[in-house]
């Protein structure tokens, strides 16, 4: 990026969009040059509201020296692939002020500017006192960390940028989209964004349901009700599917007053899930189980991790399930309604009577226990669900939304390289201004670098402009 770019990346901020190849949406070129100090950016799955942020905050770290942003999210991966966008917006303007300090988690420019990524612990974030805050997966982030962040922006009177997805009728984020606070509050839903199409749209909603995609498409703030599995009974069959015919698997919810319980069955080639027996007792000894269940492979509660080991040292080959209660029902509910699972109705009694019971909880419960389904009547299906969870792996990674790091507290590594096409290294050459006569930027005067100040004040410039 030359001088000239470099000016009129100053004075539109979508120019640092245009450097990688994006021509930003109009609602993008509102956030870009929106001033206010408090946005609430309400958008569906893949809008691109991590990359206009992203640009909001490189544009603040370049132009607004000694500035400090912070990017604040439920978990440090998520919160680092924010980060990551802003280097390779700063990498394709092939790095107009250099940096002095750089992590995976920080960058520190020489003009002063810091831009750090934090995961969603309200100890790592009180220190801070930023010029922008911006807050992502912002529907995901409890309500006492929202309230710890607020009062760091209160000297520098520092701008705050809420954006998400909505996540029920619940939380801070909600709260202030409903409520008629100080907020700049911008709408995208899919009809808004260009690159999702109708065709795409349709497919989620025969595979995921009409309450996902009003959430996730949508933008609509919906509280489930109800059987959390209403079609289950479309799933039933009489027929016994020979072990042959595909690999045989199982999930296990562990249970000693509550039931043990464990469904399996066989995976075909077809990628269709039969399960055709269960075992569902109340205060029987592990040992018993683990005697009577055949050996095959077989998923459970990662929470068991004594019992798991008993298993295995019985011979069982065993692995811990996934544990996110809402991704695990939106898998089962997805082979549901694509005909991928079938239950035999009469060898699984127990499983089929819970799928009759299973519900969300209404109004009133809402406000007490939150919108997971109530826990009762969760133990065959909290085995299908370690279950499927694991044999869906790859569809529950694309429902994810950068999830969460088991680490919860910043690390600082090694600096971030970009990878090849995202920009030059800091090993790589780059681009220099070498500015008007007498400048003393980066290039002529090694011993002075250039800052964007110095491009700004160099009188040739301007008169190119004109």
């Amino acid at each position: 990026m030359n001088a000239q770019q470099l000016i009129a990346a100053a004075l539109d901020p979508s120019a640092i969009l245009r450097a990688q190849s994006i021509e930003a949406d109009a609602w993008q070129k509102d956030i870009l040059f929106c001033r206010d100090q408090q946005i609430l950016m309400n958008c569906c799955r893949q809008a691109g509201k991590s990359t206009v942020v992203s640009a909001k905050a490189l544009h603040t770290a370049l132009y607004t020296p000694g500035s400090l942003s912070l990017i604040l999210s439920p978990g440090q991966r998520q919160s680092a692939e924010v980060f990551h966008k802003i280097v390779q917006a700063y990498n394709s303007m092939n790095r107009p002020v250099r940096a002095e300090y750089e992590t995976q988690l920080k960058i520190e420019l020489a003009n002063g500017s810091r831009v750090i990524c934090l995961p969603g612990k309200e100890e790592t974030v009180r220190c801070f006192t930023p010029d922008l805050l911006i807050i992502d997966e912002a529907s995901r982030v409890p309500d006492d960390l929202y309230r710890a962040v607020r009062p760091m922006l209160a000297v520098k009177k520092g701008r705050l940028i809420a954006l998400s997805t909505p996540f029920g009728r619940r939380g801070w984020f909600f709260d202030e989209w409903e409520g008629t606070g100080p907020w700049k509050k911008v709408k995208v839903t899919w009809k808004e964004c260009t690159r999702i199409t109708a065709d795409f749209i349709a497919e989620e909603l025969r595979a995921m349901g009409q309450g996902w995609v009003d959430q996730e498409y949508n933008c609509l703030f919906t509280a489930l009700e109800g059987l959390v599995y209403p079609d289950f009974e479309k799933c039933y069959t009489d027929f016994y599917t020979l072990p042959g015919l595909g690999k045989s698997v199982g999930g296990i919810d562990w249970g000693w007053r509550n039931p043990f319980a464990a469904v399996w069955g066989v995976l075909d080639r077809n990628d269709v899930l039969h399960i055709q027996d269960e075992r569902y007792l109340r205060e029987t000894p592990l040992h018993e189980h683990a005697k009577a269940l055949p050996k095959i492979m077989w998923y459970a509660d990662p929470a068991g991790r004594t019992e798991i080991e008993e298993f295995r040292s019985a011979n069982h080959t065993i692995r811990r399930g996934m544990n996110d209660i809402r991704l695990g029902i939106a898998a089962i509910s997805a082979r549901i309604r694509t005909g991928r699972l079938k239950v035999n109705r009469f060898r699984c009694r127990n499983l089929v009577a819970e799928a009759k019971l299973y519900r969300y909880p209404d109004a009133k419960e809402r406000t007490i226990h939150g919108e997971n389904p109530v826990d009762e009547h969760n133990h065959a299906l909290g085995a299908l669900r370690y279950l499927v969870s694991r044999i869906d792996s790859r569809f529950i990674a694309k429902l994810r939304r950068k999830a969460p790091s088991a680490a919860d507290g910043p690390i600082e590594t090694d600096a971030f390289l970009p990878t090849e096409g995202e920009g030059p290294s800091s090993s790589s050459p780059r681009p220099r201004y070498s500015g008007g006569e007498g400048s003393g930027v980066r290039g002529q005067n090694p011993a002075k670098p250039a800052t964007i100040q110095d491009i700004m004040n160099d009188p040739t410039l301007w008169e190119t402009l004109n």
